[in-house]
């Protein structure tokens, strides 16, 4: 095939393309299905398919699944309700689970979701639902930055040294 021509990305429909191909040839249903290694029915599926739609009815097609219970708007208020942490809805933590997010869901909207799914949902949101970082009480962020600049340049200093010193 010439590379020019855009290639089918999905077997099924390479499959279907091929035994128009086949078909094409003065193959019959029979070897063609034993060639592809298909039922005869769906070669003679397609075959008709093809007779009726044309090309565009042996192309690939997405599978979108059952649409979401909760819509736009829902996943933004969500989203919302998550901001203002895990406490204000009685939980102890103020971190969020997906069995705690589900359990929001549930009540909030009225939609049951497995946690699995809760996850799959949050990350379409693209929403993570992080434990906090345990720190030690005497954690300091900019004493931590400073120490680290300081040892980073005595260390560049000193392989520099080390580098004049090799030559």
């Amino acid at each position: 095939m010439p590379k020019n021509k855009k290639q089918p990305t999905d077997w099924k429909e390479r499959c279907r393309f091929h035994a128009v191909v086949l078909k094409n040839k003065g193959w019959k249903q029979k070897e063609i299905a034993t060639a592809l290694d298909v039922s005869e029915g769906a070669v003679s599926r397609w075959l008709s398919i093809l007779k009726v739609q044309g090309k565009e009815g042996l192309l690939a097609r997405s599978h979108t699944g059952r649409p979401s219970k909760l819509d736009e708007t829902e996943e933004q208020l969500l989203l919302d309700f998550l901001s203002h942490g895990a406490k204000v809805y009685g939980y102890h933590s103020d971190f969020w689970t997906t069995q705690k997010i589900g359990k929001v869901i549930e009540v909030e909207f009225g939609v049951r979701y497995h946690r699995s799914h809760v996850a799959r949902v949050l990350k379409e949101l693209k929403w993570t639902s992080q434990q906090p970082i345990k720190r030690a009480s005497q954690h300091n962020e900019i004493e931590i930055n400073l120490w680290r600049k300081k040892v980073w340049e005595e260390c560049v200093l000193s392989m520099n040294r080390e580098n004049e010193n090799a030559k």
